[in-house]
């Protein structure tokens, strides 16, 4: 996983680098007034997102923070010319989960998704170069793989099943951004509103900060 991490980390800043120079050689009039956007853009996002899962059941409760991969690729529109608010939407692979250590227990709670976030931006030109892009939204997920691990007992078993975690996820995100000619870094939060437990009784949801690095084309 780190090889991989690291050889997309270098692929962001090559495909940066070379974004910056072509910017520099093309000029600036040639970009929009928000830097860093134009009327429609696309992106690569690669970052870390810390995430806790709170629920009144304690065989699902992991209030121990987690870290994990959050890796997309981003597309954004502007609403209305000559306002610098945008629409962006993408596709995120996401893993998110807990840990819960008390009790004598030591459970690592491992949960993958792919996560459609839907976000409005708007972009606060501070210098030619510089915006900070404060934003509002939510998101969609989908579950595709996941553990849980106890490491008392050694033993492992599936986190999406029916005695354990719902496949889907939904919530809000907020966060705030700033972009530096085509490079872009975030931080926001998403509060998962959907109730990812599988028992009716009983109340799940996913918590999770995420770090972002990227760049818009």
């Amino acid at each position: 996983m780190k090889k991989i991490v690291l050889s997309l980390l270098t692929a962001i800043l090559f495909a940066a680098t070379a974004s910056a120079q072509s910017w520099r050689t093309q000029g600036r009039d040639s970009r929009s007034s928000s830097k860093g956007y134009n009327d429609f853009y696309y992106g690569l996002r690669l970052g870390l997102g810390i995430s806790t899962v709170n629920s009144d059941d304690a065989l699902l409760d992991a209030p121990g923070s987690r870290s994990g991969l959050n890796l997309g690729a981003v597309a954004g529109l502007q609403l209305s010319p000559g306002t610098p608010v945008y629409l962006e939407s993408g596709l995120f692979y996401s893993e998110k989960g807990g840990k819960y250590t008390r009790n004598n227990c030591d459970l690592k709670y491992n949960l993958n998704y792919l996560k459609v976030p839907i976000v409005v931006k708007y972009a606060i030109e501070l210098d030619y170069d510089i915006s900070v892009v404060p934003h509002l939204g939510g998101y969609l997920a989908h579950g595709i793989s996941g553990k849980i691990k106890d490491y008392n007992t050694r033993e492992s078993w599936s986190a999406f099943c029916k005695s354990n975690f719902r496949h889907f996820d939904g919530g809000l995100i907020f966060g705030c951004g700033v972009s530096y000619d085509v490079l872009y870094a975030e931080i926001n939060y998403e509060l998962g509103l959907a109730n990812i437990s599988h028992d009716d009784f009983a109340k799940a949801h996913n918590g999770t900060f995420n770090l972002n690095i990227g760049v818009n084309f």
